[in-house]
């Protein structure tokens, strides 16, 4: 009875967003939402999950200068920069190298570069946590990874490439949107919205349970709480936070 519920409210919904299903079958959606539509709703949203979340970022990076080289420098890797909401929570001097495999988020993150001048900006890389071949193995001490891991094509291929990049004893700093408890509302609804926000917000997956693939991953230290974020009606509760050791 609760499948063939979800199945007729999943209809319901794409039914609502069919005329994105029609953009998305003549292969426009897709370009349309990399280029305009998903940069731009992602600073609007993101904008109200800061407020949020300010304070847990704050406490999640308060120890990232711990992991600072023996020489003193704190060379960071972010994977799926975005526009840069992280910058403003990294210490100063901090070396940051930005990838993201969606390049069309240049006024955001002009925007919050120039906010942040306090860390230094090495380089902008395209490319996707699964493959991360232009930074060299152990060459990092921190890696930040925050809302990502939801659409990635593989969560445990992008854990790899972290622990890959990393130096011996290097950090990855996480905070991720995943599946609510099965037994709950919350998840009843998530499975819902999972395939017509799949396709509307590029490949967000709604229903990952993150944390076991960090428990599978090779770190040698792992610390993560599950937190609830105020964010009434939408999907994307609860979260976790925390941050790993290789």
């Amino acid at each position: 009875m609760t499948e063939a519920t979800i199945l007729l409210l999943r209809a319901c919904l794409a039914l609502l967003a069919m005329p994105i299903y029609l953009l998305s079958f003549l292969g426009i959606w897709e370009p349309f939402c990399r280029k305009i539509f998903f940069p731009f709703i992602l600073e609007k949203l993101s904008a109200i999950h800061e407020r949020k979340i300010k304070k847990q970022k704050q406490e999640l990076f308060r120890n990232l200068p711990d992991f600072r080289s023996p020489s003193g420098e704190l060379k960071l890797l972010e994977i799926g920069t975005g526009y840069g909401a992280n910058f403003q929570f990294y210490p100063p001097g901090c070396k940051v190298t930005c990838t993201d495999i969606n390049p069309n988020f240049q006024q955001g993150l002009s925007r919050n570069m120039n906010k942040n001048q306090h860390i230094h900006y090495e380089r902008f890389l395209v490319a996707a946590g699964e493959d991360l071949h232009q930074v060299p193995s152990g060459s990092v001490d921190a890696v930040v990874c925050t809302l990502v891991l939801c659409s990635v094509h593989s969560v445990n291929s992008t854990l790899k490439e972290v622990l890959r990049v990393l130096r011996p004893g290097g950090a990855f700093y996480f905070l991720e949107h995943v599946a609510a408890d099965p037994s709950s509302w919350k998840y009843f609804w998530q499975q819902i919205c999972y395939p017509t926000w799949k396709l509307v917000f590029a490949g967000c997956c709604l229903t990952r349970e993150i944390w076991k693939d960090l428990e599978q991953a090779n770190f040698s230290e792992l610390n993560v709480q599950h937190i609830s974020v105020a964010l009434p009606w939408t999907p994307i509760q609860p979260h976790i936070i925390g941050y790993a050791v290789k």
